[in-house]
């Protein structure tokens, strides 16, 4: 099976999480997953179709992790110490890995994960491949093979033949199952293609390639190698004739190239290190137009988004899926999982008018683009959501001319927001898409009155507020709320229900502060939503008392308290408490028929709710004040009672 090696990430940060796959400019792939690994490199990818499996090698971590599709470990081998290149046996039962730093390959069995077997190379191991059963491996500056076939396993050493390899790059491989007998090698700026139908490889054809190529790869009609990096100018994935390896029309790619995988169908995929663009272009075989583009999103703390790992991209033999790792400026490596990535991905558009009158009809127009519209006349489903229909009400179809475009026509019955959405199932080619546009349709105004606006209230009284709603379609419905004054209370709901025969619904507050209550109808289909408002105020709970006196007596209409001219008289004034309220304190004395204001002043209220004040004793007889404790909106330290001013206290002083 055909998988090569990829240069190790730099990666020694591991965190636990995930992150989301943003889709380029063609679009959303909504079935993307992706998941962070608990790995410190990728040495190499492979997956096995049969039992929904991804293998990647962490060289730096000594390690073989094993996890399914959506990037779930399911099983880690470890003690493999700079293991690199896998391949997975013709029938998945077995996946090979070269552990370099211990010259050997072993076996892996993907049922159990288990490892079956261990076989000594004699050299250190890197990119592996398997032709006609042979497991073929890439040496520092050469080729080798294991062939494990037999009773005992046979090593061969130093196959590369007259290729001119170097050695100091290490060498890549590539195969495919539907090219038997086809093996190609790069290294450095060396590349070959050997026929290994026969015992050892027979070179076929030697050139060169640039020596920036990350990766190799196969095409499945063995015709062409293609390399993460092309010989010409700009960026490109280069493409090289398997008969003499000159050099061909490759794929255009994104700064800076860095892998190249051919799925068992022959789309490619060719992947860029790419920080401000996509990160994997899909193209048909022989198409230099990318058919689907994927770009990473930024999960670390730089400018550029995250990037591909040099050669971490793996197919599913079915083509349906495509994996990728990823690395973000941190070093976190994610596992990505693309699918349907052989489709085109279309855009859907559709235009519906800001507003319309409900009962007349309107036009909603629309057009589908892809890299290759799909055929005129192609069905597209439509569905209307609105108050009537929250779930949605599908309409008639829809189909698209030659150039995509569409339109229809419908009759609203509902106001409100009135929401089209327009879907193409998709085709072979063609991944599935939609697109949606609302519209605001007219409703009727609904009569909405509150009563008790603007009223004053004593302290404490339980009032009664009546909502009435007029002419509506389907919802008799009303709220209604309370919002005293004050940030230490919030909004309540005091009731919700249908309103009566009459159209009234009602509510009691007790009226403790200043309060707003509010009516509020969420409107039908036909009739719009209104809320109406009514501000009731609410006095102060506000007593006074006077001690020290020694009587009370008549003088003219008025109580009078009596004090000896050497007594202080207490006045205690007591109201409802509100964090950092005063009583406003006033004095007077009677002169020649006309009282004169002596003294105003504001007393901080305990939490208690009281305040006392001591007035000093006059010292002489004859003497007449008064007194009066209020609250005053805005002045007694806040706003959430009305302003209440107590009964004057009057005073007389006797010897």
């Amino acid at each position: 099976m055909r998988r090569r090696s990829i240069s190790i990430a730099t990666s020694l940060a591991v965190v636990l999480g995930s992150a989301a796959l943003m889709a380029g400019a063609a679009g959303t792939a909504a079935a993307d997953s992706a998941k962070v690994l608990q790995v410190a490199s990728v040495g190499d990818m492979v997956v096995d179709g049969v039992h929904h499996r991804v293998y990647l090698s962490d060289p730096a971590g000594g390690k073989l992790v094993v996890t399914d599709y959506s990037g779930t470990v399911v099983s880690t081998l470890t003690g493999l110490s700079g293991v690199t290149g896998l391949a997975l046996s013709a029938d998945s039962g077995q996946v090979y890995a070269a552990v370099k730093n211990s010259d050997r390959i072993i076996a892996v069995d993907t049922g159990t994960y288990a490892q079956t077997a261990s076989w000594p190379l004699g050299t250190a191991p890197s990119d592996l491949e398997i032709v006609d059963g042979r497991i073929w491996f890439g040496e520092n500056a050469g080729i080798g093979s294991l062939d494990v076939s037999g009773a005992e396993p046979v090593v061969h050493l130093d196959e590369q033949g007259d290729a001119g390899f170097t050695g100091g790059y290490g060498t890549y491989l590539a195969a495919d199952p539907s090219a038997p007998g086809v093996l190609v090698a790069g290294n450095g700026s060396d590349l070959a293609v050997y026929d290994v139908t026969a015992d050892g490889a027979t070179l076929r054809a030697k050139g060169q390639m640039d020596s920036g190529v990350k990766q190799l790869d196969l095409t499945p009609d063995g015709r062409q190698v293609l390399t993460s990096w092309g010989s010409g100018n700009g960026y490109s994935i280069g493409a090289y004739s398997t008969t003499d390896l000159t050099r061909e029309t490759g794929y255009p790619d994104d700064a800076y190239p860095n892998a190249v995988r051919v799925a068992p169908d022959g789309t490619v995929a060719a992947g860029s290190f790419s920080w401000y663009g996509p990160d994997v272009h899909i193209h048909h075989p022989g198409d230099p137009a990318p058919v689907r583009e994927y770009d990473f999103p930024n999960t670390g703390d730089s400018s550029g988004a995250d990037t591909l790992v040099d050669g971490a991209l793996a197919w599913a033999p079915d083509s349906g899926r495509l994996f990728a790792v990823s690395q973000n400026d941190y070093g976190i490596l994610t596992l990505r999982a693309l699918t349907d990535p052989v489709r085109e991905l279309p855009a859907l558009t559709v235009s519906a008018p800001a507003k319309a009158d409900r009962a007349k009809k309107l036009t909603v127009t629309g057009r589908l683009t892809s890299k290759t519209l799909p055929a005129a006349g192609t069905a597209l489903t439509v569905t209307r959501t609105d108050a009537e229909s929250p779930n949605g009400k599908a309409l008639p179809a829809v189909k698209t001319k030659a150039n995509g475009t569409f339109s229809f026509t419908d009759t609203p019955p509902a106001g409100g927001k009135v929401t089209y959405k327009v879907a193409y199932a998709g085709d072979p080619a063609h991944a599935p898409a939609s697109g949606s546009d609302a519209v605001t349709v007219s409703r009727k105004a609904p009569a909405l009155s509150l009563n008790n606006d603007g009223k004053l209230y004593s302290y404490g009284k339980d009032v009664t507020f009546t909502a009435h709603l007029g002419t509506t379609y389907t919802n008799r419905a009303v709220s209604l709320y309370a919002d005293p004054f004050g940030s230490d209370k919030p909004k309540k709901l005091l009731k919700t229900a249908k309103v009566d025969s009459k159209g009234n619904l009602s509510a009691t507050v007790d009226m403790t502060r200043d309060t707003t209550v509010t009516a509020v109808f969420g409107g039908d289909a036909r009739y719009a939503g209104k809320t109406v408002k009514s501000v009731a105020y609410a006095k102060a709970k506000l007593s006074t008392a006077v001690s020290h006196h020694y009587k009370t007596g008549r003088i003219g209409s008025h109580t009078y308290y009596y004090f000896h001219k050497s007594t202080d008289p207490v006045v205690t004034t007591t109201m409802n408490y509100y964090q950092g309220r005063s009583q406003h304190f006033e004095l007077e004395v009677y002169y020649q028929g006309t009282w004169y204001q002596s003294d105003s002043e504001y007393f901080a209220l305990a939490a208690n709710g009281k305040s006392a004040v001591r007035l000093e004793a006059p010292g002489e007889s004859g003497i007449l004040a008064r007194t009066r404790s209020s609250y005053v909106n805005g002045t007694s330290g806040d706003n959430v009672n009305s302003t209440t001013h107590g009964a004057w206290k009057y005073f007389t002083f006797t010897k």
